[in-house]
């Protein structure tokens, strides 16, 4: 049988999505059911507990279709955005309502219960979280949920940046979190999906992945430009010029730029793993 690769394949031994029927092998199939984040972030699991390893994370407003909802509080499903497959607790998720209007277009914000900056928030957002708006008024944009935030805050949910590079400095000195993508932690990974993203570039979420499916090959003896990105076995960071790398990871526990030369050299004494490839991205949308 064709091997899967089960981070994006909604497939278990008892249960697998409709879309697998007479491909891949399962007790029953489900069709889902759309459900949305709406909590500032969600995490993803592999399993069904939370003393595990997080593998990804969700932001506010973003879905996955849920083909199990189990007694103990959670839901297994697949993100929406990039395919990948895991378990959510419940509470952090409901039903969608509407499509969403609006998006964070900075580091992040706050929901606060009236139009008041002086107002405690009830929640925080992420640069990324996805907001459906309801009216907007002066300084404040209010949400179909219930709540206001601030509406320069706010980008069009379409709206496309023209420099991956620039998304990415703006998480500068955010803490290193394993399968994290929120501008209050992320891995490396995580980080070049959130900028590729906010270009309107599909990026898949694990490294390996985006080392296959990104952009075209550049010799690592070229010289190298903005928004390259390169690749080391289980790591990518994005090139800021010919020179400087901008990367999240655990040797700094941070969002930090360095020397590329620096940081290969690190690696590669620790890992004993050198640059596996730089890829070129292809032309932006306009």
């Amino acid at each position: 049988m064709t091997a899967f690769d089960p981070r994006i394949t909604a497939a278990r031994p008892d249960l697998a999505a409709e879309r697998w029927r007479g491909i891949i092998p399962a007790d029953r199939y489900a069709g889902g059911i759309l459900m949305q984040v709406v909590t500032g972030t969600a995490p993803l699991f592999g399993a069904a507990r939370s003393d595990g390893p997080m593998q990804s994370e969700l932001l506010f407003g973003e879905t996955l279709t849920c083909y199990e909802r189990s007694d103990d509080g959670w839901c297994w499903g697949q993100m929406t955005g990039d395919d990948y497959v895991g378990y959510v607790p419940s509470d952090m998720l409901a039903p969608v309502a509407s499509q969403p209007t609006r998006r964070i277009g900075s580091l992040r914000s706050f929901v606060y219960p009236g139009p008041s900056i002086k107002s405690a928030p009830v929640m925080a957002l992420s640069f990324g979280a996805q907001l459906v708006i309801t009216a907007e008024k002066d300084w404040f944009s209010s949400l179909a949920q219930g709540g206001f935030v601030v509406s320069r805050h706010l980008v069009d949910i379409d709206h496309c940046a023209d420099d991956p590079a620039a998304q990415a400095l703006m998480m500068l000195g955010a803490p290193y979190l394993w399968g994290g993508r929120s501008s209050l932690g992320m891995d490396c990974s995580g980080l070049v999906q959130l900028a590729l993203q906010a270009c309107a570039i599909a990026c898949p979420r694990d490294s390996d992945q985006q080392e296959r499916a990104l952009g075209s090959p550049v010799g690592q003896d070229s010289d190298l430009q903005r928004n390259d990105l390169v690749f080391w076995k289980g790591h990518v960071g994005i090139m800021l010029d010919a020179d400087i790398l901008l990367h999240a990871n655990g040797h700094h526990m941070a969002c930090i730029t360095e020397p590329l030369a620096e940081a290969r050299a690190r690696i590669l004494a620790k890992t004993g793993h050198d640059i596996s490839a730089v890829k070129r991205l292809d032309p932006l949308p306009e």
